[in-house]
């Protein structure tokens, strides 16, 4: 399925979050506490978004990797990379893998991220275990996730979201994708429970902040040590 849509990933999110994805993937570089010469992994990358974010951050001297599953994700992420002129783009790898197992070291990373990528992991315990495992003793681990929001601002964009998205989906040929986007959302926990499985996966400090009304959810956890 994420072979797919690799080719019309990237426009459909901009639509579907009202445009305020960028804005999110920042505070989700901001949490990683990167600076230059750093190191960071970001799984399910997708079509290597924040991947590029983290390079610019951590400039030429560091180092960004880039983990999907999907092998269409992956060439669109490398062919975008390969276009790229900015600064730190050469800094960027991708690799072809499972989050369930990460084809990385022990503690070869500053910091982990994902986005949007937790709810399609079949055991987020795991998930956030093997991103734990992948950074140094005290490193971070980030995740940036749809969530459940309290607000009524939030509840009603939840509304909007749960109705547009598979319409959206169906212009894009793509309707099936969509639909099973609104599912994973439905069945994603809330965000104290994501701090619990977080716990119990072996990260600490673990906080989470509401963004868009609490339509998104900004978790961090670090590594003990």
């Amino acid at each position: 399925m994420f072979d797919r849509i690799a080719g019309v990933y990237d426009p459909l999110n901009a639509l579907i979050s009202g445009f305020q994805e960028p804005r999110w993937r920042r505070r989700l570089i901001d949490a990683t506490e990167l600076g230059p010469g750093r190191t960071a992994l970001d799984v399910a990358t997708g079509t290597g978004a924040v991947a590029r974010d983290l390079a610019r951050r951590v400039g030429p001297g560091g180092h960004v990797l880039g983990v999907d599953i999907s092998a269409g994700m992956i060439d669109v992420a490398r062919a975008r990379v390969a276009r790229a002129t900015r600064a730190g783009a050469s800094a960027i790898d991708f690799l072809l893998g499972d989050a369930m197992a990460l084809p990385v070291d022990n503690g070869a990373f500053d910091a982990a991220t994902i986005a949007f990528g937790m709810r399609n992991l079949p055991d987020y315990e795991r998930g956030f275990a093997e991103m734990c495992r992948a950074v140094r003793p005290g490193g971070v681990v980030a995740c940036l996730e749809i969530a459940r929001p309290n607000s009524l601002v939030g509840r009603l964009g939840r509304l909007w979201f749960e109705g547009a998205v598979p319409r959206i989906g169906r212009l894009a040929g793509q309707g099936d994708a969509y639909g099973y986007l609104v599912a994973s959302v439905r069945a994603y926990p809330a965000p104290a429970e994501i701090a619990v499985v977080m716990a119990r996966a072996g990260l600490a400090d673990i906080r989470w902040t509401p963004l868009t009304f609490g339509m998104v959810t900004l978790h961090t956890g670090r590594r003990p040590g």
